[in-house]
């Protein structure tokens, strides 16, 4: 039976209470094309490095759960073929001793494990359109319901139910805190059409609501839904007409249930010319930056 395996710079890290961020393998082996991929975990890495913050990329390799990966590691999951682990899937990776690439999910409950607190991804999964017929709702908001650690995201993608996932979040008493905003944003675009109840203006004060999550005796993860750089933005004239094209598309095709959302998502980025791609490499940059502050915060709450 394999057990979780700190590599020593995240281990020597926690032990000695500096900052630590969590990344997922997903985006890498699931969500870029190579050798961006690799260029990007790399990036992602040296980000928080660049700013005192020890990187935790998490990973199942050999069957085992590594939180921190060597250059080695960072090289297989942008290379060699991965599955896509969530929580479940975990103890059958193990045992078979396979490799797979980390979601959201299983990010957040192996990074807690491990005692770390923050974690920095691209978006939250959530509640799929047609969700009352498919029931298909990713096990993010499930996991983030018992899992104590902060999730810096650029909220969800446009092609899922954001209303239903934003009352799912609240049902699991999962805390969504805007980060300098009170809209959620919407992955690629800054702004949804829902409002949230709770914002803060910097790194500090998710810490204090870190803390005082802890505090009140609660297990439950936090959201901070971080809009990108408007700059970085994708213009919203063209994200809803390439949106609309995909989803006629996926109707032509008859395309239906689970099977929605990925085929969505690969018209996106073709229809796009690749715009979307980049898009997604903007605001995962951002948020590994906010992440590291936060993690930077946290530390210094604990010194």
């Amino acid at each position: 039976m394999s057990t979780i395996q700190l590599s020593e710079e995240v281990r020597s890290a926690l032990d000695e209470g500096r900052p630590v961020v969590a990344l997922e393998s997903t985006i890498i082996s699931h969500g870029l094309p190579q050798p961006r991929n690799h260029e990007a975990a790399i990036e992602f890495e040296q980000i928080l490095r660049d700013t005192g913050v020890t990187p935790a990329t998490i990973a199942v390799l050999d069957g085992i759960p590594r939180i921190g990966l060597d250059a080695e590691g960072v090289r297989r999951i942008s290379e060699e073929p991965m599955a896509k682990a969530s929580v479940r899937d975990l103890p059958i990776i193990a045992a078979a001793g396979s490799n797979a690439a980390t979601t959201v999910a299983a990010t957040s409950h192996l990074a807690a494990l491990a005692g770390i607190r923050v974690f920095a991804t691209g978006g939250l999964g959530g509640v799929h359109r047609g969700a009352q017929d498919t029931f298909d709702e990713s096990a993010d908001l499930s996991t983030l319901a018992v899992t104590p650690i902060t999730v810096v995201s650029a909220g969800v993608k446009s092609v899922l139910d954001i209303a239903a996932t934003l009352e799912r979040l609240e049902t699991l008493s999962i805390p969504v805190i805007g980060f300098g905003t009170t809209t959620f944003p919407s992955f690629w675009l800054r702004e949804s059409a829902f409002t949230l109840d709770w914002a803060v203006e910097d790194a500090a004060q998710v810490a204090a609501v870190m803390k005082a999550q802890d505090a009140l005796g609660h297990g439950q993860g936090i959201v901070v839904a971080n809009p990108i750089p408007a700059d970085q933005a994708w213009e919203p004239e063209e994200h809803d007409r390439v949106l609309a094209e995909a989803f006629d598309l996926a109707a032509a095709a008859g395309v239906s249930g689970k099977a929605v959302t990925p085929f969505l998502l690969l018209k996106i980025v073709e229809l796009s010319g690749g715009r979307s791609l980049e898009v997604n490499l903007d605001l995962a940059r951002n948020n590994v930056r906010v992440a590291g502050q936060i993690a930077t915060q946290w530390a210094a709450l604990h010194a």
